[in-house]
């Protein structure tokens, strides 16, 4: 494990957090394995914590016209457009994970266009990267582009809201000098031990 810090700002140690962040801490670490320190580090700012995660869960964790591994690809995708190493390394593992390929991450972060996805994946990444990186030029047509592979209403504004929050996410990232955890790097890439 690296001595290198994962933040440029105070990391509350657990004991220290309010019960409800220290209590969500905990769980995570018991699915995981490890908490991300995403947690850690958003948990400086216990009030800005609970609203981040709760758009967090709002918009990853529902059920909808979007599979959990393609919000995954948007994020990783805006993510490195954003330079977001953080972002980047944590969510390309949880897409390695919940798209059952090892190859695809990296394939995303790197150029979607070349990456081994479907024509209405590489429509929805092309929306999502306009959203995150040009959202001024959003125009009608660009809906109906999406509507034409299939895309509801909903699902186009779950890619837009995406692409958006984890904007921010990407920035804070960037602000805090937030350091990947080193258990990311290599899930998803190989079969589980049995």
């Amino acid at each position: 494990m690296s001595a290198t810090p994962i933040s440029r700002f105070p990391v509350p140690r657990l004991e220290d957090m309010p019960e409800d962040i220290r209590t969500r801490l905990v769980e995570v670490q018991e699915k995981s394995g490890f908490i991300p320190n995403v947690f850690t580090v958003l948990a400086h700012r216990p009030a800005e914590f609970r609203a981040f995660f709760a758009y967090h869960d709002a918009l990853m964790e529902k059920d909808s016209g979007l599979s959990k591994a393609e919000r995954e690809m948007i994020v990783v995708a805006t993510s490195g457009a954003n330079e977001c190493q953080y972002c980047v390394i944590a969510h390309g593992a949880i897409l390695r994970i919940r798209a059952k390929n090892p190859l695809i991450a990296d394939q995303v972060a790197i150029n979607y266009r070349k990456a081994d996805l479907t024509p209405r994946q590489r429509a929805m990444l092309d929306f999502a990267m306009q959203v995150a990186l040009d959202a001024a030029t959003v125009a009608d047509a660009d809906l109906e582009e999406l509507r034409a592979h299939g895309f509801s209403d909903e699902d186009i504004w779950d890619i837009g809201a995406i692409a958006a929050f984890f904007a921010l996410s990407n920035r804070m990232a960037n602000l805090t000098s937030m350091r990947p955890n080193d258990e990311f790097y290599l899930m998803g890439r190989l079969p589980k031990a049995k």
